[in-house]
């Protein structure tokens, strides 16, 4: 794999299940508290964009059941797991066609800020909105995510140094790690409405769902931590960082943001 030009994470990787869990595990309360923010409720249309794994599928069809509708698109969606209501379509949402007016709720997360295209792929989300249809993108700004306690100045100083090669890595990729803090702007210059965004931040300590997450990332990207300058016995160390007792941090901003189609 030329590590420059592709996607980050890669739902054919045997890493990709263990990557679901742990975004599910870490993110799922923010994100299932602000969907239910919106209303959605029986009968709702909804379109859920990059669903890789995680439950958010299926706990849509779940509120929406039993008349309304859950689509559910990844470019690889063999590990969304099947529910009453849901559809599930193979769909790479830079280049396929949407259907206009269609929905009365779009999510995503975690998707747009690894798409060089995301400003247009918002457009197009925006359209397949019905009027009055509401949007949530949660997204991560990477950039902050400050090391509080370590058991050394090296240990912190690895830390923070795997932190700058994920972000690199991403970079390199065509992603922009810290999109987060500006996709409330975004939405807004795509004509929504009613635009609410809420940063997130959560303390973070050995067996942290959000550490556990990172753990995995030194696994799963490790051929693009190598190329943005980590090596294997750097990437063990920093393992062991995180799983110090005495290690603290504060996780990334997650910002989940808010908006409505005029109606």
């Amino acid at each position: 794999m030329d590590v420059s030009t592709a996607y980050a994470f890669d739902n054919d990787s045997g890493h990709a299940v263990e990557q679901h869990r742990c975004l599910s595990e870490a993110y799922d309360p923010v994100t299932f508290a602000r969907l239910a923010g919106t209303g959605v409720g029986a009968g709702w249309s909804c379109l859920e964009v990059g669903a890789g794994g995680s439950g958010v599928a299926q706990w849509l069809a779940a509120r929406v059941a039993p008349t309304g509708t859950v689509l559910a698109t990844d470019i690889k969606p063999h590990h969304i797991a099947p529910a009453p209501g849901l559809t599930v379509l193979r769909h790479d949402v830079v280049h396929d066609p949407l259907p206009r007016n269609e929905f009365d709720l779009v999510h995503t997360r975690l998707v747009l800020q690894h798409l060089p295209e995301r400003e247009a792929v918002l457009r197009k989300l925006v359209r397949a909105l019905k009027p009055g249809g509401w949007m949530q993108i949660d997204e991560f700004d990477i950039s902050y995510g400050p090391v509080l306690l370590a058991p050394d100045a090296r240990a912190a100083n690895l830390y923070e140094t795997f932190l700058a090669a994920k972000e690199k890595a991403f970079s390199t990729a065509g992603g922009d790690g810290t999109w987060g803090r500006r996709a409330a702007a975004s939405m807004v210059a795509a004509g929504l409405v009613d635009v609410d965004p809420v940063p997130a931040v959560f303390p973070w300590r050995a067996g942290s769902p959000g550490l556990e997450l990172l753990i995995h990332h030194t696994h799963h990207l490790r051929d693009r931590l190598v190329a943005a300058g980590m090596t294997d016995g750097e990437l063990a160390e920093v393992r062991a960082v995180m799983r110090d007792p005495g290690f603290r941090a504060s996780s990334c901003v997650v910002y989940s943001v808010r908006g409505r189609r005029p109606a």
